[in-house]
């Protein structure tokens, strides 16, 4: 009998380990792990350079307070604060980025794969709004003044539209050192190669030469 309890709270304890494993980054297992961007180590995640000869740059990043440039079709502009610019962010789980909107300019529906985000409006106001996975496909959406702060839960399609007529800026952080995105329309319709036009015309019924025109904009 104890022998039998022995081994089941072995394989519960080895089953949350495996959950913690993939659910997130790879936990710290030293003070830091910075990049070595001239490995050719190839991993899940980045090599990391010698500790001797890691530098306070390492750490660092200049430049959040700074607009980015809104004037393109969707009227907003994204700055990330990754892995891929500050090297000490690696293994530490965790990332930001600055969001300029221009007057009812978007964030058009998008994803983030790896990472659960929060974000916070720091000038202007925005609707924002998720949606739930299948089959509720339900949509959770808010108005958000400054101050305001709104979750979108990771892997779920989210959304940040400015309707007013003063520019917005948003700060997000978020529970990956790399996230990634995938915003839907471009996925969908400007693959490389594409999408056959028969196969996006039955998912959204619609005709080809429909899907054939949204495809042509990307």
């Amino acid at each position: 009998m104890a022998v039998r309890v022995f081994l089941l709270a072995a394989a519960l304890l080895a089953a949350m380990s495996c959950f913690h494993a993939t659910a997130s980054d790879p936990s710290l297992l030293q003070d830091f792990c910075v990049v070595d961007k001239m490995s050719k180590v190839r991993l899940n995640g980045f090599p990391c350079k010698d500790a001797n000869d890691v530098v306070a740059e390492d750490f660092f990043f200049s430049g959040l307070h700074m607009a980015g440039n809104t004037t393109n079709k969707q009227g907003s502009a994204v700055t990330p604060v990754n892995v891929a610019q500050i090297a000490g962010l690696n293994t530490m789980g965790i990332s930001l980025a600055r969001i300029d909107y221009a007057p009812f300019g978007q964030n058009p529906p998008h994803t983030h794969p790896r990472g659960t985000e929060i974000l916070t409006v720091l000038e202007g106001s925005l609707y924002v709004g998720f949606v739930t996975s299948n089959p509720d496909n339900k949509l959770f959406a808010k108005v958000l003044n400054k101050g305001d702060v709104f979750v979108f839960p990771e892997g779920l399609i989210h959304f940040q539209f400015n309707y007013g007529t003063k520019n917005a800026v948003a700060l997000a952080a978020l529970s990956s050192q790399n996230p990634g995105v995938i915003t839907v329309a471009n996925a969908v319709f400007g693959s490389k190669p594409s999408i056959p036009d028969y196969i996006l015309a039955k998912a959204f019924q619609v005709d080809k030469m429909t899907v054939d025109r949204i495809q042509a904009q990307f």
